[in-house]
């Protein structure tokens, strides 16, 4: 079987024999129902071929579609002309870069046209090309902007640099609203819905389908279609790797699926990662090799937020919908660049709860959270994770407070930051990583943290406290009880009792009895 990995033109799959999972019935149902649409999906989630499989539908190249559900569908088959903006593939750094791709795209759809480049800004020309296109096909136009908001995000942190492009895009994309009349279908993708930047504020007839549980689907993998499509290569991909084939499904499952792109919707896998592991036979973190985005990381890094809260705290739909100017609250960033999706969602009160879709994205962000909070934890430094859980497993407790102490004593004044905050976020990052290896609970309250460590021969309870005595912490595990669900437990049971000083950053005292 031929995967289409990193191909994005629907046209060179169909004929280049690739699969490719049929979401055309949908697409249908889009063209038919409405007119102006706007679809946020994370990356790598097959937006551009989507985005390509519409423009060749519109095109009117009927023989593509032999075989597939719009075939049956579709019974006029007219061909548009279409407008197909593309802004990915390059990085927006300065606004030369934008100019240049602007500029390129509308030469191009103005020599098809036949027109002559008689002015300078984006709109009015714009404006004319959709005319042009108009008048000469005689037919409305069909307009595709794919990944509309990626100069956005690659100038997350730089205010003046997003403002010049906000502004600019504003006004190219609210052409589409006054030259209504003349256009059949609109459809714009993006990573981001922006909330606060006001851009699609001269577009306010569009139509957003993220949430939609009708279009749940339309990107991405559904346990539906990897029975029907792939059984034969998971077959395959069980026998390389000594599996069953019902374990082979169920790891794939914990490894790629699990998103939710709307309330009480299947589970959608990621395809790329799925395709990378069926191709290779070979369960990997291919979604994260790819890299974290850098507006992910500016957006956890001036956010003053509590790491745990991500997947703890319920979240108005609100917050799913858009992206303040700002990014100063990074869960609607990690939502929609999909490292955070939907669980639960609470009819009464309208709140979701988010939580990691899966093993494979959980893996890499604890990873990517690491270089940001624990950049001293490298694997072959004296902080590795695996030394900590080294001194776990042997049961040496004075030697995993001696190697928290020198690692808190080691840290990097520059990104402390709040000295609380900091000690939670990393204590939480910490946690994440040795729970890879050991068993390993953390709750909080009011900013007090227990954790609660388990392996096959010892049970680490460790109370941490902030401007407090190790006694005071220690005070706190009897008090609250915490040794008690393990007093018929035959393994050793340590009691570690931590202050950590918010004026130096560092471990005050330990005492572990």
């Amino acid at each position: 079987m031929l995967y289409p990995i990193g191909i994005q033109n629907f046209e060179s799959i169909r004929q280049g024999g690739y699969v490719y999972v049929d979401k055309t019935d949908l697409i249908h149902q889009l063209a038919t129902t409405g007119k102006y649409y706007f679809l946020s999906r994370p990356r790598r989630f097959g937006k551009s071929l989507l985005v390509s499989t519409m423009e060749a539908y519109f095109q009117g190249k009927k023989e593509l579609f032999k075989g597939l559900a719009i075939e049956k569908l579709e019974k006029d088959w007219t061909e548009y002309p279409v407008l197909h903006l593309d802004l990915s593939g390059v990085t927006y750094t300065d606004e030369n870069v934008l100019n240049e791709k602007m500029e390129s795209t509308l030469r191009q759809w103005e020599k098809l046209y036949g027109l002559a480049n008689d002015f300078k800004t984006d709109s009015v020309r714009f404006y004319n090309i959709i005319d042009a296109a108009y008048e000469k096909t005689g037919k409305p136009v069909i307009i595709l902007i794919d990944e509309y908001d990626k100069p956005l995000l690659d100038s997350a942190g730089n205010q003046a640099l997003r403002e010049a492009f906000r502004s600019r895009l504003q006004g190219f994309y609210s052409v589409m609203k006054s030259q209504d009349g003349k256009i059949r279908f609109g459809f714009l993708t993006g990573v981001t819905k922006f909330g606060k930047l006001s851009i699609f504020s001269g577009l306010n007839n569009l139509e957003d389908i993220s949430l939609s549980r009708t279009y749940a689907d339309l990107c991405g993998i559904s346990e539906a279609d990897l029975h029907h499509y792939f059984t034969q290569s998971v077959q395959e991909l069980a026998q390389a790797n000594e599996l069953t084939q019902e374990e082979c499904f169920a790891q794939l499952k914990d490894y790629y699926d699990g998103y939710h792109f709307a309330p009480d919707t299947p589970d959608i896998y990621n395809p790329f990662s799925l395709f990378r592991c069926l191709k290779s036979r070979e369960f990997g973190d291919y979604w994260y090799e790819t890299g974290t985005p850098t507006f992910v990381i500016k957006a956890l890094q001036r956010g003053q937020y509590d790491l745990a809260d991500l997947s703890l705290t319920p979240v108005p739909a609100s917050c799913l919908n858009g992206v303040n100017a700002d990014d100063s609250d990074p869960v609607p960033v990690l939502y929609q660049s999909g490292y955070l999706t939907i669980k639960a969602y609470d009819k009464q009160t309208k709140e979701y709860t988010l939580g990691y879709p899966n093993q494979e994205v959980e893996r890499g962000f604890m990873q990517g959270l690491a270089n940001i909070f624990v950049p001293s934890a490298r694997y072959n430094g004296p902080f590795a994770v695996r030394k900590f859980v080294e001194d776990f497993k042997k049961g040496d407790a004075e030697s995993l407070m001696r190697r928290f102490e020198a690692f808190f004593a080691d840290a990097d004044y520059e990104i402390v930051g709040d000295a609380e905050l900091y000690f939670q976020n990393t204590m939480y990052v910490m946690c994440k990583l040795m729970g890879q290896y050991t068993q390993v609970e953390r709750h909080t309250s009011n900013g007090r943290m227990d954790i609660v460590v388990q392996t096959d021969k010892y049970i680490y309870i460790m109370e941490l406290k902030m401007d407090a005595t190790a006694d005071e912490a220690l005070k706190q595990i009897e008090d609250k009880g915490y040794a008690k669900p393990f007093a018929a437990d035959p393994r050793k049971l340590f009691r570690i009792g931590v202050g950590f000083s918010s004026e130096t950053r560092r471990i005050k005292e330990w005492r572990v009895i």
